[in-house]
């Protein structure tokens, strides 16, 4: 049955083939599909404006587009191209009865996912219902318009609409069969503990006849003594977002040793839709993996529908597992076939063995590993078991084992790579960049040298020189405020816009007389209400205030109260911004401001690098680990626990106080440049690429969606972390005379640690920071380059700051025009004077 005679192709396409081709196609021996693009087939039996407007949409559109005149042609010709869109004229039934043909089309299994389109006339629009033309098997109707655009504009509807979600839907089928096929027992249970799936594995993993399970309440199958209390428990733990283990039983009662993890995933109004449970069968047992993932589907009626999916092949339109109702995200979903890594067309991976992703398809599962990996992977879990009973496998070992696995049927320059991608990922370092050396940027190498990495040198024989510490107490000549009623004036005006970003605390550190945290402190505690939280009186917090101010350096350039202040000042304002408003809760807030407060207490205005070479002992103290911030957490909480009087935390109960102790000392610890691109690249991963995502779909769900990743606490403690290291290294996003002031104090703290290296004959941890060499309008375009400009972004991107970033966008161009002009001073010089007028 040729069809050629009657069909031809827009742009010069490949023509649908006839004879023996077609009849191949009749018997169903799918022709593969060499271009990816959509591929259009109108059925007109004249070439009228319609079909014309069509025709040229198609071209409009980079569509493959074939027209068909004859309706005896048409199904041979669509099972030679499975065309992914059919156009039928349904204007003339005398000439070409629609319906029928979009019977005969719908009879095939291969317009499963076809979606066709009926063109009806303008007046049957509203003499006529819809109702024949879905029975038929239309999707939808185009009422005659044979207008160009509108064409066009009816294709991307259909394009971006009906037929991406149907790509979406043929993945699915592959992945019904990998988990029909896999060696691992999967089943999935709905919402109301209603069996809907078991593999073959499963069944006979568990003792059951091929079908036995389909369609029984889970109440109906022994699990273990007290199957409702199981219930209740993993309900309850899923609430809490915890995992839970138990033990599960074979039909014949033989116990099952299985680790069962519970992993919550919202679905369609917040709640979870399925348990999809897996068991890996190793020496005789079980582990059991079971992850409640999304799967929308309309579960109502679902025990007259559950039939032998070994019998149906999976047949997606008829199972318990409905995908036609399925709501696949298009946008999440990783088995979108453009972008899925199980791509049907060109992956080299069998589908058998890949591993499908768990966290964001609804009906992913993280079951289907490769046979070497499985055997290491036996050996490990089975001696677990045998203490335990519960899997200890890290997330990365997952993630090896999944590429391993993808390398065994992959072309040689893919294996490779995936070789490199490996030996990347065994590393220890995955968020930290590794920074190669330019000799052309000194001041970014010291930088990178002498902040992100320990910089330790070590000294030979007995070189070390030891400090010792002494607690500062609170000068009795200080005159304090007894409250913020009390406070003069000229420090009250210098506090009145300090809920401002330009707030200049240069002018308070005047007034105060370089004392310019305690009144800083007592104004923002108070605005926050932190007394009322800490259940402590204003008192107490002024003796606080003092004595952490107390045993801040007033002789360092630039680590001293006054930055503390500025570093205080920030963090309360970023408390302010609405995204982080709607994050934090007041422990959260108090945490924020009191760590904000002592993050530098006792700094001896040298780096971490200069203590461990010199062997100081807080170097040895701490392990040359963290040094300085650990010893600003510790000293904090023995100067306030060691006096009642500045004990702001003495009223609190013991549970609260450990949940503000911990995140206060995580906050400070934040505060390491070592961890900096860890801290700021797992900001970017885990919060600002999924809320962006989120936040293009613009739905109530979606809003819904975005408040729950809010609220996970481990991101909360990545948002915490990332507001305390932006307002830490805040100063190029200040007003401009504020950053140069900053700029000159940090290069001098910088200047004199040079000097004192080379007078003890310390190794030089930051040799460009030379008084008579550096240039300052060089290092600070470093520090923005390598530090401040990604991280600030990253936050804008969270919080929406555009007057920081104007300020950093200033700055940054003012030391660039310094620069230019071969200047490494903090200003350019002053203008010459005038000549004098002639008389």
């Amino acid at each position: 049955m040729g069809c050629a005679p009657s069909i031809h192709t827009s742009q010069g396409r490949a023509e649908c083939p006839g004879g023996e081709e077609a009849a191949a196609a009749i018997l169903g021996e799918r022709q593969p599909r060499g271009d990816p693009s959509n591929t259009v087939l109108l059925v007109f039996t004249k070439e009228d404006n319609q079909c014309n407007g069509f025709c040229k949409a198609c071209e409009k559109a980079g569509f493959k587009c074939t027209i068909t005149k004859e309706s005896q042609a048409v199904l041979a010709c669509f099972l030679a191209t499975h065309h992914d869109i059919i156009i039928i004229d349904h204007r003339n039934p005398r000439h070409l009865d629609a319906e029928a043909l979009c019977r005969s089309i719908r009879s095939s299994k291969f317009s499963e996912n076809t979606v066709i389109i009926g063109v009806v006339r303008r007046k049957d629009r509203e003499d006529s219902s819809v109702m024949p033309l879905i029975a038929a098997g239309f999707t939808r109707r185009y009422v005659e318009n044979p207008n160009l655009m509108a064409c066009y504009n009816e294709l991307l509807q259909l394009e971006f609409g009906e037929v991406r979600s149907q790509l979406k839907l043929r993945a699915c089928n592959p992945v019904f069969t990998a988990v029909e096929k896999s060696q691992e027992a999967v089943e999935i249970i709905s919402d109301s503990n209603l069996i809907q799936y078991a593999n073959p594995a499963f069944e006979s993993t568990m003792g059951y006849a091929s079908g036995e399970l389909i369609g029984k309440d889970l109440g109906e199958v022994p699990i273990n003594g007290k199957k409702a209390d199981l219930l209740d428990t993993i309900n309850s733990c899923i609430k809490l977002g915890k995992e839970w283990q138990g033990i599960y039983y074979a039909k014949n009662g033989d116990n099952v040793q299985q680790s069962v993890k519970i992993i919550p995933v919202i679905g369609q109004g917040g709640k979870i839709r399925h348990y999809v449970s897996i068991i890996r069968v190793c020496n005789d047992k079980a582990e059991k993996i079971t992850e409640c993932v999304q799967c929308d589907t309309n579960t109502d009626n679902q025990s007259g529908k559950h039939k032998d999916s070994r019998k149906s092949s999976l047949d997606v339109r008829k199972s318990s597992l409905d995908v036609r109702k399925s709501s696949v995200d298009v946008r999440k979903s990783s088995l979108d076939v453009r972008k899925s890594s199980v791509d049907v067309r060109k992956s080299s991976v069998d589908v058998r063995k890949s591993s499908v992703d768990v966290g964001k398809s609804s009906l992913d599962v993280r079951t289907v590993s490769s046979r070497t990996s499985e055997v290491s992977s036996q050996r490990r879990h089975s001696s677990m078991a045998r203490i335990h009973s519960m899997t200890i496998e890290a997330p990365i070992t997952k993630v090896i084992n999944i590429i391993s696995a993808a390398q065994e049927n992959s072309p040689m320059p893919v294996t490779e790579a995936l070789d490199r991608v490996l030996e990347i990922l065994r590393t220890t370092e995955l968020y930290s960049p590794q920074f190669g050396a330019k000799d052309d940027d000194p001041h970014g190498n010291d930088l990178v040298g002498g902040l992100i990495s320990d910089g330790l040198r070590r000294l030979s024989g007995n070189e070390h020189v030891l400090s010792t510490k002494n607690l500062q107490q609170v000068p009795s000549n200080i005159i304090t405020p007894i409250s913020l009623h009390d406070v003069p004036p000229q420090i009250a005006q210098a506090m009145e816009n300090e809920d401002y970003w330009d707030f200049n605390i240069f002018e308070l550190e005047a007034a105060t007389q370089k004392r310019p945290l305690i009144y800083l402190g007592l104004k923002i505690f108070a605005r926050f209400g932190v007394c009322e939280f800490l259940n402590c009186s204003e008192t107490t917090l002024r003796s606080w205030l003092q004595i952490i101010e107390a045993n801040y350096h007033s002789s360092n350039p630039y680590h001293n109260s006054t930055h503390a202040a500025d570093v205080l000042h920030a963090t309360a304002y970023f408390l302010c911004r609405e995204r982080v408003k709607q994050t934090l809760d007041s422990v959260d807030e108090a945490a924020a401001l009191i760590a904000a407060t002592i993050h530098d207490v006792d700094h001896p205005g040298r780096t971490s690098a200069f203590l461990c070479n010199a062997g100081s002992e807080l170097a040895i103290l701490y392990n040359d680990i963290a040094v300085l911030e650990s010893h600003h957490a510790a000293l904090a909480f023995q100067l306030t626990t060691g006096d009642d009087k500045c004990n702001i935390f003495k009223n609190m109960e013991r549970n609260d106080y450990w949940t503000l102790r911990r995140g206060i000392i995580d906050m400070v610890l934040a505060t390491e440049m070592t961890k900096h691109f860890e801290h700021v690249n797992k900001f970017v991963n885990s919060i600002n690429k999924p809320l962006a995502e989120l936040e293009n779909m613009e739905t109530d769900k979606d809003e819904a969606a975005i408040h729950t990743i809010l609220r996970i606490p481990e991101n909360r403690t990545l948002i915490k972390r990332m507001l305390i290291k932006c307002a830490d290294v805040s100063n190029p996003c200040r007003p401009l005379e504020q950053c140069i002031e900053w700029a000159a104090r940090i290069s001098e703290e910088y200047f004199s640690q040079t000097e004192e290296e080379k007078q003890r004959d310390l190794p030089v941890v930051m040799p460009a920071f030379d008084r008579n060499t550096c240039s300052i309008p060089k290092s600070q375009i470093s520090f923005m380059d390598y530090f401040i400009t990604g991280m600030f972004d990253a936050w804008d991107d969270f919080v929406d700051l555009p007057e920081l970033l104007h300020h950093l966008d200033n700055n940054f161009k003012y030391w660039e025009g310094l620069d230019k002009m071969k200047l490494r001073s903090l200003r350019p010089p002053p203008p010459p004077p005038s000549p004098p007028e002639p008389e």
